[in-house]
């Protein structure tokens, strides 16, 4: 009994064995077929590059995995779904990407949604999808182009565009306070773009790019032109090698130090300018020193803080899980491994939009299982779906913008004594910028965006303004003391004689003369912009009346002494006339009224303003990073040529015609204006100086000090000149002779007075009577020719006449005259000699009124008819 029970115990046992070892095996092949009892498949087609130019998929494809078991293993997310990935290393090459994709697509089962990596294939399979209804959710690419929504209509990705970079740097160049900078790029179509997108960002900003320089290979060409064009903050796009070959041209022209700022990409290696590199000639030394103090931006691909995520997962220990998927292969050896958190928070975000779609299809009696390349309804579900995204992922906050694009944080780091610091970061979806303040630079601070050019206004030498204006002072103080001089002795009349009441009229436009000194060195350094057109004013009114009264008064003198007095008919009569003053007034009041009218039509068409002139850029002693731009404030108008032009062709016509009318009477002599030969040398003086004034003083218009002395000294000396001239000798003359204002006293100098006009009248009468012996032996010398004449002619006769001739033999012959010719004719005014009774010989008849016989000629003798013969 006791063996049989054991052996039906054995039984029991094999029987027991055997079904749990098919309960077991039945468990297993469940497994197989379905690991979770009830859940439907969804299948990813993905594209991993396990080799290649990026071999991403080494950490990215481990990492997606990581997230698919995750998702899976979760009851809140696609509780009726598993996912399931079917992925081909695509070797980043987009030929074999497309046969790839081929298989994808023809090949059972249907797969939901597409993950390319690269660029180069993302733009194929993104290009091609949009005919399948496929939506293409990218973990590794960041070429701006994938960003043009009508190109890829269904395209997102994980990784942020390469144009994340430049919203970083527009914040950047507005927290330093740059609104000009320059950009420098290897021509290829990513780096093309994205200095595109910069170019636009900062427009918008109202930042310049003042310098854009390209290369292919060699960037020299371009360096040396950031160099020339004074580029100072340096937005640089390349690739890594082409970095090293752009540095170490920067360090030959000097593009370095703490006048200049380099902004590259944040994605080189982090000893990429200590890497020997055959293609380049300087040292290691030598691009250290070029590279410092640069700042790069750098997508932020692993969150830097502590919080969990929709994986309920901390970067950190992301990261430790990911080590130990990859078996502790070295990171830095690994391809993708920054990129890895993309690829696992692009697995989440298709998840969480898939598991968006459910509610929103069973709505509409659809599922997710139903989807098929011709169905849009499920693609436009999901498209709607992951464009509203919004997690923490552990790359950070996951969000896409318009385009598909990810919005993600950006680190900035500046590299410090060889070696990269965190200064902060830039939150584009919140436009937050966390900044550290650990920013150090070589200068003081930030360099400024370009040469400081620091605007200076150059103004009149204090010294020479005050030298000069003491000169004007005492011309005006002595033009005070001739003006006082002048009308207390009006009444004498030798002042009477010089017209005192154009003297005064002189005297009072010297000193507006004079007094327009001030005004014209007074420049911004004495009052304000506001105030400086009246100055101006002030300047043309001064000088242009004290021209007039000045110039006019004299001119007047020695027009009316022209009109007067030059004419010889009427000489003796004009000389007895009496000037009446009126005319003299009137004379001064038409041109003292021509100014005025044409002043004012000047300041009402085309008034005086300020105008600053600028001059060329000074660069001042020491190394300090600015220049100084010097500036001139000047009187101006809008056609102040056309103006001046007006003024100086009228003034200027008036001063050669005063110098003519000058030269004409300087030889009359007339007690009516008894001056006028002083006025005449004023004129000439005056005259001249402005004649060589107006011109100097153009041309010296930007030389403030040069131009203020040529013209206020030709001002003052005109003035003092016509002053002496015209006022010292009448005081000397009264002083000496005592000539002053009693009448009782003038008529004793009456005497005096007489003799000096009767010397005057003998030394005129001894010139003409000069001159009118010069025109005597003239007309005695003519006298000769015509007796010489008449000899020849009665020779003539005798011979035709034979008969007469010997019929008047024995007469007489023709006397012979030695008679001094001198005394043919009388000086004149002098009597003229009795006419001689002696008869002539008959034969000399038709010459007996011109010929006398004892060789005298009678004005009285003469007859009418011969005078014509004698005076030829």
């Amino acid at each position: 009994m006791a063996k049989l029970s054991l052996q039906h115990h054995n039984n029991g046992q094999r029987l027991a064995k055997s079904f749990y070892f098919m309960l077991a095996t039945l468990t297993l092949l469940l497994s197989w077929s379905c690991p979770v009892l009830g859940k439907k498949k969804l299948y990813i087609g993905a594209l991993f590059p396990m080799s290649g130019g990026w071999p991403g998929g080494q950490a990215c494809l481990p990492s997606a995995q990581m997230a698919l078991d995750l998702v899976n293993k979760r009851t809140d997310i696609l509780p009726d779904y598993e996912l399931e990935l079917i992925h081909y290393d695509s070797m980043c090459d987009p030929g074999e990407a497309t046969k790839l994709l081929y298989d994808l697509l023809y090949t059972e089962p249907i797969k939901i949604v597409l993950m390319p990596g690269c660029s180069s294939v993302s733009t194929l399979v993104a290009e091609a999808a949009r005919m399948w209804n496929l939506i293409v959710l990218s973990y590794g690419s960041s070429s701006p182009a994938l960003s043009n929504r009508q190109r890829f209509p269904t395209f997102f990705r994980t990784h942020p565009s390469a144009t994340l970079h430049n919203p970083t740097r527009v914040q950047l160049f507005q927290k330093w306070s740059w609104t000009k900078i320059a950009t420098i790029q290897q021509t290829t179509e990513v780096f093309t773009s994205t200095l595109d997108d910069l170019e636009q960002r900062v427009k918008e900003a109202g930042i310049e790019i003042s310098v854009r320089q390209s290369f292919l290979t060699d960037p020299a060409v371009a360096v040396k032109n950031l160099k020339r064009q004074d580029a100072r903050i340096i937005v640089g796009l390349f690739y890594e090698t082409e970095a090293r070959k752009v540095f170490c041209e920067v360090y030959k022209e000097k593009l370095f130090g703490k006048k200049y700022v380099w902004f590259l990409i944040g994605w080189y290696a982090d000893n990429w300018f200590k890497i020997k590199d055959p293609s380049i000639n300087c040292t290691v030394e030598q691009m250290t020193e070029a590279v410092e103090g640069h700042v790069t931006t750098e997508i932020v691909m692993l969150n830097p803080e502590t919080a969990r995520g929709a994986s309920n997962l901390t970067s950190q220990e992301f990261l430790a899980q990911l080590m130990s998927k990859l078996g502790g292969k070295n990171p830095e050896e690994t391809g993708g491994f920054q990129e890895a958190p993309l690829a696992y928070d692009a697995v989440w975000a298709l998840a969480l939009a898939l598991n968006k779609t459910v509610g929103p299809l069973k709505s509409k009696g659809r599922r997710l299982e139903d989807f098929n390349y011709n169905n849009k309804d499920i693609t436009a579900e999901i498209y709607r779906a992951l464009n509203t995204s919004s997690f923490e992922g552990v790359s950070g906050h996951v969000v896409f913008d318009a385009q598909g694009s990810r919005m993600a944080w950006t680190l900035i780091e500046q590299l410090q004594g060889g070696s990269y610091k965190k200064i902060g970061y830039y939150d584009m979806t919140k436009g937050n910028l966390s900044w550290y303040g650990n920013d150090r630079w070589i200068g003081s601070g930030p360099p400024a965006d370009q040469t400081v050019v620091i605007q200076k206004f150059r103004y009149l030498s204090q010294k020479l303004f005050v030298s000069v204006s003491v000169f004007a002072g005492l011309g005006i103080l002595m033009g005070i003391v001739c003006l006082t001089f002048n009308i207390y002795n009006s009444n004498v009349r030798y002042i009477q004689n010089s017209q005192p009441y154009l003297n005064n009229m002189t005297a009072v436009g010297c000193m507006m003369a004079l007094a327009a000194v001030f005004p014209l060195g007074i420049d911004g350094l004495h009052v304000r912009n506001s105030q400086f057109p009246v100055v101006c004013q002030f300047r043309l009114w001064l000088l242009g009346l004290g021209f007039s009264l000045a110039y006019g008064s004299m001119f007047t003198k020695i027009w009316w002494v022209h009109t007067v007095f030059t004419k010889k008919d009427e000489k003796k009569d004009k000389r007895k006339q009496h000037l009446e003053p009126w005319k003299l007034n009137a004379t001064v009041g038409v041109l003292l009224v021509i100014d005025v009218l044409s002043l004012m039509i000047w300041q009402i068409v085309d008034p005086l303003h300020i105008t600053v002139e600028k001059f060329t850029k000074e660069a001042p002693k020491g190394d300090v990073d600015e220049l100084i731009e010097p500036l001139l404030q000047h009187c101006s108008s809008e056609k102040m040529n056309t103006w001046l032009g007006v003024v100086y062709g009228y003034k200027g016509l008036l001063l050669l015609l005063g110098i003519f009318l000058a030269y004409e009477t300087k030889s009359v002599s007339t007690e009516k204006i008894n001056d006028h030969r002083a006025v005449g040398m004023a004129i000439y003086n005056v005259s001249v100086l402005c004649m060589i004034t107006a011109p100097v003083t153009m041309i010296l218009s930007s030389k403030q000090d040069a131009s203020f002395a040529f013209a206020s000294l030709a001002i003052i000396f005109s003035v003092y000149i016509t002053l002496v001239v015209l006022f010292v000798p009448k005081m000397r003359r009264l002083i000496t002779r005592g000539e002053w204002q009693s009448d009782q006293q003038e008529t004793m100098k009456t005497g005096s007075s007489t003799n000096n006009n009767d010397e005057e009248k003998s030394r005129q009468l001894e010139r003409e009577n000069k001159e009118l012996q010069k025109i005597i032996q003239e007309k005695e010398e003519r006298v000769s020719e015509l007796r010489n004449q008449l000899s020849e002619r009665q020779a003539l006769r005798s011979r035709r006449r034979p008969s007469s001739a010997n019929q008047n033999h024995s007469s007489p012959p023709l006397p012979t005259i030695q008679r001094d010719p001198k005394s043919l004719l009388p000086p004149p005014g002098y009597p003229l000699p009795a006419s001689d009774k002696h008869s002539l010989p008959p034969t000399f008849s038709n010459s007996s009124v011109l010929y006398q016989p004892d060789g005298k000629i009678n004005r009285n003798n003469c007859h009418p008819s011969r005078l014509q013969l004698l005076y030829k």
